[in-house]
């Protein structure tokens, strides 16, 4: 979750995002969502880090 994506995706590309992305080497953006309010968009986060690789998948499929 950010308020800046350019400045999270160049943090991600540089290795800097988090553990995750410094481990496993960030490559492209895969999907994004917008909200208009926090809660909602902590919200969707939690409800996305509970989904199987496999339903992460469909979701990415579908907007590519």
């Amino acid at each position: 979750m950010t308020y800046d994506i350019d400045k999270r995706l160049e943090q991600h590309l540089s290795g800097q995002g988090s553990k995750f992305t410094t481990k496993h080497k960030f490559k492209q953006l895969r999907y994004l969502e917008e909200f208009t309010d926090i809660q909602s968009a902590r919200e969707r986060e939690h409800q996305l880090k509970d989904f199987s690789r496999k339903k992460k998948e469909a979701l990415w499929n579908n907007v590519e």
